[in-house]
């Protein structure tokens, strides 16, 4: 029987491309840079099966184009690269990689609030530059984080698990729900609190952002968001970067609205809007919340058996569309 053809649209850990030549033949995108549109569409006509990055923009051009494929797997927890409704429609399964990266990007988001609320990287910046004279007691004044409130917006697995990190803290949790479901491990262990958007801007004292990019979170964070927002508040994005209007966050942090940001996503990635590189109370990282040994390697080895399974006719462990397989 022939073997099935597959291609990685980037190199991923090997770990995961050892699992796919085991049963197929595998190519690589030997270019490490987002593939071209054009190669993308290419890559769909000619292979059995694709594992692709959040940079592949998986629409109804591809599933046109992939007249044989029979399935495509998002190394990414996130997915709205994947027009899912079109897959679903062309039969073709579709999946994602949740739950290994959960605490990476937890933690990453932990990193960013100390780093931006204890000005970790102006301080370093200003020690670098050869520029410090001394220790004075008016230098690099920053922000608490003991006993703080911490407002999660988008508490699911990695908005969960940020939460529960807190505990060391002694911060008060309070989260928001679009569905307007209560989440029983924040309520059980934290005593969190479910409370309106609103309340939360108000509230809150470091908010972290862990919600999908829909269209309905879309620019959830604009002007009037930040409006509400204390001026001595903290943001930090691990999520989606389109969930913050990245202008309107300009204009708030250069006019003291808010008092810093921390991101890790943008909204035109991989470019930052206007003025943020410039920003001392904005701490910017390159999309780094999954970047440990374990997260990556886990994440390459769950695409790969995501893959397996949907070129052998069955269900992956994490399907986006797994009305195919009732």
């Amino acid at each position: 029987m022939e073997r099935p053809k597959v291609f990685i649209t980037r190199q991923i850990p090997q770990e995961g491309i050892d699992l796919l030549q085991r049963v197929a033949d595998v190519d690589v995108n030997p270019v490490d840079a987002p593939l071209p549109k054009s190669k993308l569409l290419e890559a769909a006509a000619k292979y059995d099966g694709i594992i692709g990055l959040l940079t592949d923009k998986i629409d109804s051009e591809f599933f046109e184009a992939g007249t044989n494929l029979k399935g495509y797997a998002n190394y990414a927890v996130g997915f709205d690269n994947i027009d899912v409704a079109e897959a679903t429609r062309r039969k073709v399964p579709v999946s994602n990689t949740p739950g290994v990266l959960t605490d990476a990007t937890a933690e990453c988001a932990w990193a960013l609030i100390f780093a931006v609320a204890r000005r970790v990287v102006e301080s370093d910046k200003v020690m670098r530059s050869g520029k410090w004279d001394g220790w004075g007691p008016m230098q690099f004044i920053g922000g608490d984080i003991m006993g703080k409130t911490l407002g999660i917006v988008g508490a699911g697995r990695i908005g969960t698990a940020m939460a529960l990190m807190s505990r060391g803290f002694g911060m008060k949790v309070i989260y928001t729900s679009s569905s307007g479901r209560r989440n029983g491990v924040l309520d059980a262990e934290l005593h969190a609190e479910l409370v309106p958007f609103e309340e939360l801007l108000k509230r809150s004292d470091f908010i972290s952002l862990h919600t999908p990019l829909t269209p309905d979170t879309k620019h959830l964070f604009d002007s009037s968001a930040f409006s509400l927002m204390k001026d001595t508040a903290y943001i930090v994005n691990t999520a989606r970067g389109p969930v913050i209007n990245e202008a309107d966050l300009v204009t708030a942090l250069k006019t003291g609205q808010i008092a810093g940001a921390g991101l890790d996503v943008y909204e035109k990635e991989p470019a930052m809007a206007p003025g943020l590189a410039g920003l001392d109370n904005a701490v910017v990282l390159p999309h780094i919340g999954s970047a440990t040994v374990s997260s990556r390697t886990n994440m390459s080895t769950l695409a790969a058996r995501n893959l397996i399974a949907m070129l052998r006719g069955k269900k992956p462990e994490t399907c986006l569309n797994p009305e195919l397989f009732d």
